[in-house]
């Protein structure tokens, strides 16, 4: 299969499809990939680590799209990007369908394959192509949140972690997924006061059995998530309905109870985020505040750490990609049920029922496509 690798475009992102080594993988089995020059420098992957591997360097993206078989991405394609998608093309990368409809008309119009990394799922449960993402997420969520809490971001001046006769901050996080265990996980590292909340009791039994009484586990529902909030100095929401639109858990009402100069750090956003006030923010202007409260909502947060993000994210990609190029699609999906589950919309056609339903398409399921 000839396989394609454009340079991301969408903005502050530095991240690449595929690392020179996950291009080796295809290569060695018979592919040919093309690499968009410069696709992979900002993260000191250059064109000749790329040609070592096996690749062919092209000069632009209207190149690659124009030949490839299957475009290998990270981030959802850009309006340019979806116009020179065609038909039967596989697209294989983050989607995020649910809060953005623009996107999937376009996908919807071109006719192309598309596989979202946020749908397949895996063999023991769990979303494993998101998992990489969301655990650096969760990770950056409490440094970011700690930096915006110092004064000349706009916070109220506290240290997260206090000092020897101060009290700590207090950091809530709301859904005990992969975001939020990763989170918390730094909280408590940082020394501050924590508590998390879900609505899946056994989770919190095993945070419970894993960090004792250095965090507080509550059972979700809008009253505690009322408490805890108004209670809290940065907020961390990590909540996922997998390929659906987030939840709004936290409304414009506790937001406007919460404590002057507090932050929320919402890395849901990318499925329009779980804060009734959210809206989607870049590197370049992270935060906006309602109420008095420091909101960032950085839609692409993993891609400020982007050479330890791409490798992360190819860990878990390139499996599925060397099934799409050995196979084709429809085969590979034919033999994995889990690969399946990643496909959103095919041949003009929405095959996954959560964006379906939240955008007001007809569902189509994934096998009346693939005979």
């Amino acid at each position: 299969m000839l396989v394609g690798v454009p340079k991301e475009i969408k903005n502050q992102e530095s991240r690449v499809g595929l690392t020179p080594a996950s291009v080796k993988e295809l290569t060695l089995r018979g592919h040919q990939v093309l690499v968009q020059h410069n696709a992979g420098a900002a993260i000191g992957l250059t064109d000749e680590m790329y040609v070592g591997s096996g690749a062919t360097i092209i000069p632009t993206a209207e190149e690659i799209f124009a030949k490839a078989e299957m475009i290998v991405k990270v981030k959802e394609p850009q309006p340019q990007e979806c116009a020179m998608l065609r038909e039967n093309q596989i697209l294989y990368t983050y989607l995020h369908l649910a809060p953005d409809p623009e996107q999937t008309r376009a996908l919807v119009k071109s006719g192309a394959v598309c596989i979202a990394y946020e749908t397949i799922t895996g063999a023991n449960g769990g979303l494993p192509l998101l998992a990489p993402m969301s655990e650096v997420a969760g990770r950056m969520s409490i440094q970011a949140g700690a930096a915006h809490l110092e004064k000349s971001k706009g916070g109220m001046g506290l240290l997260l972690g206090g000092v020897p006769g101060v009290a700590p901050g207090h950091v809530v996080v709301i859904g005990a997924g992969v975001v939020g265990t990763n989170a918390l996980q730094i909280a408590v590292g940082m020394g501050a006061r924590v508590t998390v909340l879900d609505k899946n009791v056994d989770r919190l039994r095993q945070l419970d059995l894993v960090f004792g009484n250095r965090i507080q586990t509550m059972f979700s529902n809008a009253h505690t998530i009322d408490d805890a909030v108004t209670d809290a100095d940065l907020v961390i929401g990590g909540v996922l309905v997998p390929g659906a639109a987030a939840p709004k858990l936290v409304t414009r009402s506790m937001v406007s109870r919460m404590k002057q100069g507090s932050v929320v750090v919402d890395v849901a956003i990318d499925q329009g985020g779980c804060f009734e006030t959210s809206h989607a923010t870049t590197h370049e202007s992270p935060t906006f505040i309602v109420d008095g409260v420091v909101h960032y909502c950085v839609a692409n947060m993993p891609g400020a750490v982007a050479r330890t993000s791409t490798f992360a994210l190819n860990n878990a990609t390139i499996g599925h990609a060397v099934a799409l190029a050995d196979k084709g699609w429809s085969k590979a999906m034919k033999a994995n049920p889990h690969l399946r589950n990643g496909l959103n919309v095919c041949q003009g056609h929405v095959t996954y029922e959560a964006v379906a339903h939240d955008l007001g398409y007809t569902y189509v399921p994934a096998e009346s496509l693939l005979a």
